[in-house]
């Protein structure tokens, strides 16, 4: 009977340890979420490329004008804004069900941590669109979402950490294969997610 209170007891400390260090109410489903609408902003982005004349799977590297590729900026910041917004729904409700901040120290360390790689990384793809390296912009917002997401593992689920090392792995052998972005966005940013998603919240949720 000691020994099960003993046990007790120290699961109760690890998980106070656990909610004063790092950011737990991050929900499984606003991955699956995001994975979603990435995949459907995907295929949004495949019909506009048969509108455009475009054959995407014609075997043949896919240069882009910046008209399209600007239509294509645009698109990529919708799916981004709906993401986020998801992401925040799902989490704030995991909160309210577990009873604790959304906002304190801790979620602000995770957000600047967060912020820096991505931050840098959008003015990085900013200067490839305005410099009209279009190719580069998809492998590189794998690699800079990547690194945002080892960046800030330390402040929240250790789980992310794997998350972001395979977006960075798919960043880079994009980059060997230019021109195939859009691919390598759905699986990154898509099935990514959903699977990532899905195995968070069957742990945590």
């Amino acid at each position: 009977m000691e020994s099960k209170n003993y046990q007790e007891e120290l699961a109760h400390i690890r998980q106070m340890m656990e909610r004063s260090s790092r950011f737990i109410s991050l929900s499984g489903l606003s991955g699956v979420v995001a994975g979603i609408v990435a995949l459907l902003g995907s295929v949004y982005v495949y019909f506009i490329f048969q509108r455009e004349g475009v054959d995407y799977f014609d075997g043949e590297r896919n240069i882009y004008t910046p008209a399209l590729a600007q239509e294509l900026f645009f698109v990529a910041l919708v799916i981004l804004v709906l993401a986020i917004s998801s992401g925040y729904i799902f989490t704030a409700r995991k909160s309210k069900k577990k009873n604790l901040k959304i906002w304190d120290s801790i979620t602000k360390k995770l957000l600047f941590n967060f912020a820096i790689p991505l931050v840098v990384g959008g003015f990085f793809c900013i200067a490839l669109w305005y410099h009209h390296y279009f190719p580069l912009i998809a492998p590189s917002m794998l690699i800079f979402y990547g690194l945002a997401l080892i960046n800030a593992e330390r402040y929240t689920l250790s789980d992310v950490k794997y998350l972001g090392i395979c977006e960075v792995i798919l960043g880079v052998i994009a980059l060997f294969w230019l021109g195939w972005g859009l691919i390598f966005w759905a699986i990154g940013f898509g099935f990514l997610h959903i699977f990532y998603g899905i195995l968070m919240y069957r742990k945590y949720d």
